[in-house]
């Protein structure tokens, strides 16, 4: 019975505080690489039998796997489908308030919350994370894999997994920096879901 651990990125070096989306250049924080570490040490320590490492290929996710595929001496397998979601606000300013999303030049991004009108449907963001995790569950079925992506697509998996609906408060997710959210299979479908947060301890940056 695999289990599929969706392994959010860790902290991210951001001084400029952009909304950094799929931009391809930011890189761990010393604290994110902190928790890509705290992560492999917590996988090894409780001999959780890992056989594959996937990332995304943005350079966050392929550094947070690197000390996983090292501390079980894995190659890291590239994954397209788990990237992060597209977004129209992507390399600008982070909001700090609802004030900062109801520009006028807004609002015809922010129309429709529930596709959502900003960026990637969530409908999409369901399959294409959805066919990479049932995938790898059918390819490594005597191991456990772990697959690095992003709070979105994560959280959106755990959405469809748990049949709620997409439209939610982003404030909500339990989808912490360097959590695992991790899918049990049996007979090729997902039957348990399990949240775990080992880097937790790691403070980050103000």
């Amino acid at each position: 019975m695999p289990t599929v651990h969706l392994l959010r990125h860790g902290h991210v070096h951001n001084p400029d505080k952009v909304l950094y989306g799929r931009l391809p250049e930011f890189r761990l924080s010393d604290a994110g690489q902190a928790m890509a570490q705290a992560v492999a040490d917590d996988l090894v320590a409780r001999d959780v039998p890992i056989g594959r490492v996937i990332a995304s290929p943005l350079l966050r996710a392929q550094q947070t796997a690197a000390p996983i595929a090292a501390a079980f001496g894995l190659d890291i397998d590239t994954e397209d489908r788990i990237i992060e979601a597209g977004n129209v606000f992507e390399g600008e300013p982070l909001p700090s308030g609802a004030k900062d999303l109801l520009r006028p030049r807004d609002l015809w991004r922010m129309r429709n919350p529930w596709k959502p009108s900003w960026g990637e449907p969530y409908v999409e963001q369901r399959e294409r994370m959805w066919a990479a995790i049932g995938e790898a569950a059918a390819a490594t079925p005597d191991a456990d894999t772990v697959m690095v992506s992003h709070q979105l697509p994560i959280w959106v998996a755990r959405l469809s997994y748990e049949q709620r609906r997409y439209l939610h408060d982003p404030r909500s997710r339990e989808c912490g920096l360097a959590s695992l959210t991790s899918f049990r299979f049996e007979g090729g479908e997902p039957v348990a879901m399990t949240y775990r947060e080992p880097a937790a301890h790691i403070e980050v940056p103000a």
